[in-house]
């Protein structure tokens, strides 16, 4: 008997440990990851800084950190005591709270992010007029935090509740309610996530074709100094390579991640269908997004993608046998861009 017990005593720790590992994995590279994004921030030239989308970004970053920080610990704690989020209700408001919100949040920054590209590639004159700058991003971060605070603060004021799930290891609201107010607000938020995902890929998707319609253009007319428009046209390819690769990315991750917790919502409150590890993997998918964004918008910057475009080009000649293409200087004064996906609607001549 005493070997039993001792027996099962050390297997505890060993199932214990198991669990915590991804959770603790995925705190570590979220962290990791971010901490590294800022750095690269506060390392770029001033007048990226001064660019909206840089200010976006930064945001975006900083969310992200935030939102892994206050979330994963309480998160792993669980696996440590199964009933701390299952005894103590503010601490478990509180979880579903920071879920929503982060979650939310960071959808509507990336979906800022690429309106604000929208707007630089495909409509610059109102990009112009309106003045989009760092300090517009900056007001307009300050009330995407302010608009989803007060929108997921809604179930603690009553309109609908929060539940410790089946694994006792997360908190999120009562996504089966039968009352009106808790299925009216799963609905709005599922419905709010599934607008800003739409709108993000739609988006996204829009520029790409601006980019391809340019590129066209370009290669059959020539630029020429004087045109405003001409300028446009001279978005060299490797730009055009990055900004599409960046945003095809996005539209990507964006859906992949962030579509199984809004159709995990619609099926539970819709079906009432209890399927606790659907629900468990729907929220770690989630929050994988906090973890590849920085990696999508941050190190596959123009520097490292320019590297890439030369390792390729260098190693496919030698694969064909021929000398790799040397740039030659021309004495023709062109428009080139210059800076990266920070600051795009900047073009001068050099």
């Amino acid at each position: 008997m005493n070997d039993t017990r001792n027996s099962s005593t050390r297997t505890l720790p060993d199932k214990t440990a198991e669990a915590m590992a991804v959770p603790v994995l995925m705190f570590a590279v979220g962290v990791i990851g971010n901490i590294i994004a800022i750095a690269a921030l506060s390392g770029s030239k001033q007048e990226r800084k001064s660019s909206a989308f840089f200010a976006l970004v930064c945001g975006l970053a900083v969310t992200d950190l935030l939102g892994t920080c206050l979330a994963s610990p309480i998160t792993i704690a669980t696996y440590l005591n199964e009933n701390v989020l299952y005894e103590n209700t503010n601490l478990c408001e509180f979880h579903s709270f920071l879920l929503l919100f982060f979650g939310v949040a960071g959808l509507s920054i990336i979906c800022a992010m690429s309106a604000e590209r929208y707007l630089a590639i495909c409509c610059p004159y109102t990009y112009q007029r309106w003045g989009i700058d760092q300090h517009f991003a900056r007001k307009f971060l300050f009330c995407i935090y302010l608009s989803n605070i007060a929108f997921c603060c809604l179930p603690v004021m009553g309109m609908a509740g929060s539940i410790c799930q089946p694994s006792k290891t997360w908190c999120f609201i009562n996504w089966r309610a039968d009352k009106t107010l808790p299925a009216t607000f799963s609905f709005l938020y599922a419905s709010v996530s599934f607008l800003l995902i739409l709108m993000t890929i739609l988006l996204n998707f829009a520029v790409c074709g601006t980019l391809l319609i340019m590129r066209r253009r370009k290669i059959q007319s020539p630029v020429t100094r004087g045109s405003t428009r001409a300028r446009w046209k001279a978005l060299s390819s490797g730009v055009e390579a990055q900004m599409m690769t960046v945003l095809m990315v996005t539209s990507v991750v964006v859906l992949g991640c962030s579509a199984p917790l809004v159709v995990r919502v619609f099926s539970n409150q819709i079906t009432w269908a209890e399927n606790s590890h659907a629900d468990l993997m729907a929220i770690r998918i989630a929050s994988v997004n906090a973890i590849l964004d920085p990696w999508i918008y941050i190190l596959l910057r123009r520097t490292l993608f320019r590297k890439i475009q030369r390792f390729s080009k260098v190693f496919y000649s030698s694969r064909k046998g021929k000398a790799p293409m040397l740039p030659v200087k021309s004495s023709q004064r062109t428009f080139h861009y210059q800076g990266d996906i920070t600051n795009t609607h900047v073009f001068t001549p050099l």
